[in-house]
């Protein structure tokens, strides 16, 4: 089998197993999410829960961090076959939960167990690409990560509209219940058997009690009532998601690589870029549907395709520059990272404006600058760390980080919308204050990731061993 980075180079050496489970894995999160964003405006009017309307994301997005954290560590105790499946009918509960629960807390409950056992499940396919491709891959790899968002972008919002049309919206989870159990199945066909893992690897508890303390404290300003309190609540947040960058560097069990707390080095650089432009993309996909379907009067299969524009353009344009080598890494992560800023930019003028055209040139713009500069910036990540746990410890904090992002732009967002009256109800004033000021507040957020991006490719070293 040739080694030259080909795509018959990535399923070679026995590979393909895996590479199909990392397929499986990512689809359920990535669809769940697509699906989920579209419905969600269904959800809400019958089960009462606008006001809870972002933690319907950021709670499954909470759980999702707790599991990506400790995604790495829980591979080497347990071993990725039995853990990947655990994590897999975990998942397939949670979904069962949310599809029968009677009230918008059994829902809630349900997403976060959603988000426990598809974090893990994703984490784990994030520690086999670590482990078991070498670095000539990791551009395809990741390539075919985003492909696999882009046919969720076409596939979950035409799944999720069509169950919210027919105001039918349980059935959709049933659905992912049943995906989740084949994935279970599907990890112990295709990983090695007799893989018993580490007994001895610890889990950094610590780390992830201030993670979810952090990510709750954000989340919790969506109910605060008032600009002062939800801007408390939010600073307090971003504070002990810091303390636990501070502990991390400090202690034996580690949830991010050697170097992670500091923007001189490449893991620091690219972790806080990432971090960033995700928070700064979570408004589009969690209000954009909503929005269009008060603001424009559209179905919600026809906002939800609107919406999918972003992850559509983040496949096509990751596809596009996969083969990419010498300096054009480099300058992918530095324009992708200003086009998704633009995004940004773009969607503070076309939701407020009504405008249908200009929400997809955003979307196009975001989900595209994502696409350029995504693969590039995990490779730079993961090439600057020594092969073994570090790698695996590096490669499963690339989920923690871009969850950890999610969830905190998901509460960050549903506190501003509900600030401008979002948890009244959805209206054309709360859907047009929305539109503007979920944008306009993470703006300087985006400009930030831009930079983190430029400094990735710049000043930032190798981390020291």
């Amino acid at each position: 089998m040739r080694a030259d980075g080909s795509w018959a180079d990535v399923i070679g050496e026995g590979r393909l197993p895996r590479f199909v489970l990392i397929c499986l894995g990512v689809w359920i999160s990535a669809a769940d999410s697509m699906v989920t964003a579209t419905i969600m405006p269904s959800v809400g009017a019958d089960l009462g829960g606008y006001a809870y309307f972002g933690w319907a994301t950021a709670g499954f997005l909470l759980g999702s961090v707790m599991a990506g954290a400790s995604s790495g560590l829980l591979a080497l105790r347990f071993g990725l076959r039995r853990a990947t499946a655990a994590a897999a009918i975990l998942y397939a509960v949670g979904c069962a939960l949310s599809a029968a629960g009677p009230d918008i807390w059994s829902f809630l409950i349900g997403r976060v167990l959603q988000g426990l056992g598809g974090g893990w499940v994703v984490g784990f396919c994030s520690v086999a690409i670590g482990l078991m491709f070498p670095d000539r891959l990791l551009p395809r790899v990741y390539a075919t990560v985003t492909a696999i968002w882009g046919v969720a972008s076409l596939l979950g919002p035409m799944i999720g509209g069509i169950f919210a049309d027919l105001n039918a919206w349980r059935w959709v989870f049933w659905l992912f219940a049943i995906q989740g159990f084949a994935v279970a199945w599907a990890a112990y066909v295709m990983l090695p058997r007799g893989e018993q893992g580490d007994a001895g690897a610890k889990v950094a508890w610590a780390q992830l009690g201030l993670i979810a303390a952090g990510v709750a404290a954000i989340g919790l300003a969506d109910l605060a009532g008032d600009f002062t309190r939800s801007g408390l609540l939010i600073a307090l947040g971003v504070a002990l998601l810091g303390a636990m960058v501070w502990l991390d560097g400090r202690t034996r069990v580690r949830l991010l690589p050697r170097g992670a707390g500091s923007l001189s080095s490449i893991p620091g650089a690219g972790f806080a870029a990432m971090f960033l432009m995700t928070v700064a993309s979570m408004g589009f996909s969690i209000y954009g549907p909503a929005i269009l379907q008060k603001l424009n009067g559209l179905t919600a299969l026809e906002a939800g395709y609107v919406v999918a524009g972003e992850a559509a353009a983040w496949t096509a344009m990751g596809l596009l520059v996969a083969h990419l080598s010498g300096a054009w890494p480099v300058r992918m992560i530095r324009l992708g990272s200003i086009v998704a800023a633009l995004g940004v930019l773009f969607s503070i003028f076309a939701f407020p404006a009504h405008s249908v055209i200009g929400v997809i040139v955003a979307g196009l713009f975001l989900g595209g600058g994502f696409g350029l500069s995504w693969a590039f910036m995990s490779q730079r990540i993961l090439a600057s760390l020594p092969e073994g746990e570090e790698r695996a410890i590096g490669a499963a904090a690339m989920t923690t980080v871009r969850l950890t992002g999610s969830a905190v732009g998901a509460a960050a967002a549903g506190a501003v919308a509900n600030l401008v009256g979002f948890s009244g109800g959805l209206t054309d004033d709360t859907a047009g204050a929305a539109g503007l000021w979920v944008f306009a507040s993470v703006l300087p957020v985006a400009v930030l990731g831009a930079m983190g991006a430029f400094r990735l490719t710049g000043k930032a070293t190798a981390p020291q061993a």
